[in-house]
């Protein structure tokens, strides 16, 4: 039997690592890790007691135990992304290092190929998820895009135990593989909110169709700014309960 236990978890990657010369590359890798030891050390997070998997431009990392989760969303984040900022001064644009960060909170225990549990799995789908990359593309001069779970943003962003508000994330809905799920996302030096993040961005929260006794989340199979054609099919799916007694549902023409 394994050893149970929950540990705080960030993973990073860098957007266009494949689409760059050998040189940048290298440039990238050794400002990934020297970014994230600086942050680490800002925040008083003990980066030798971190259990890290490095390959090339991506870093998925386990904390020890009691690792402040306030430490890592703010202070972590603040000078990750300034060292980022940095770091691309006076660069051309196609070699700037723009990361995607995630943050989470969960089961996860050492295992004989790194760590195991929902955790890892877990944050790997929001790094990766497309509305995360789509935060970043929708803004051209962030540095940093910063995914949290639910877990990490009502514990520790939600109960004001940072000084970064909650009204500057966006919860947004991740469906990736086998993972479905909320995240909220924050873009230092944009507003999220005005981000357009097209189909990835999912339905904010309280937009869906409720009834009175239950709830329902809509996703619209394509943008709201699209114009129908005559002879297009709109097709919504909808997720949850709806109470609409005496409608009629289907397709009109």
């Amino acid at each position: 039997m394994g050893t149970f236990g929950r540990r705080l978890l960030l993973a990073v990657d860098a957007k266009g690592y494949g689409g760059v010369d050998v040189v940048t590359q290298r440039e990238w890798q050794e400002a990934i890790r020297r970014l994230l030891e600086e942050a680490a050390a800002e925040a008083g997070l003990d980066w030798e007691q971190w259990a890290t998997q490095v390959g090339g431009d991506s870093v998925f990392a386990v904390l020890p135990q009691g690792a402040s989760e306030p430490a890592l969303v703010d202070p972590f984040m603040r000078r990750l992304e300034a060292g980022l900022r940095a770091f691309n001064r006076n660069r051309r644009d196609e070699a700037w290092l723009r990361l995607r960060a995630a943050v989470h909170f969960g089961t996860a225990s050492p295992a004989a190929n790194g760590f195991e549990g929902r955790a890892p799995v877990e944050i790997g789908r929001l790094l990766d998820s497309r509305v995360l990359k789509a935060a970043l593309v929708a803004a051209p001069e962030a540095h940093l895009a910063l995914a949290v779970s639910a877990t990490v943003f009502n514990d520790v962003i939600g109960e004001a135990y940072t000084t970064i508000r909650p009204q500057e994330f966006r919860e947004v809905r991740v469906a990736e593989k086998e993972y479905a799920g909320r995240a909220w996302i924050r873009v230092p030096g944009y507003d999220a909110k005005a981000l357009d993040l097209g189909e990835a961005g999912g339905t904010p929260a309280g937009t869906g169709a409720t009834g009175s006794t239950g709830s329902a989340e809509t996703v619209d199979a394509r943008p709201s700014s699209t114009p129908t054609a005559p002879g297009d099919t709109v097709v919504q799916v909808n997720y949850g309960t709806i109470h609409a007694q005496g409608a009629v549902f289907g397709i009109s023409k």
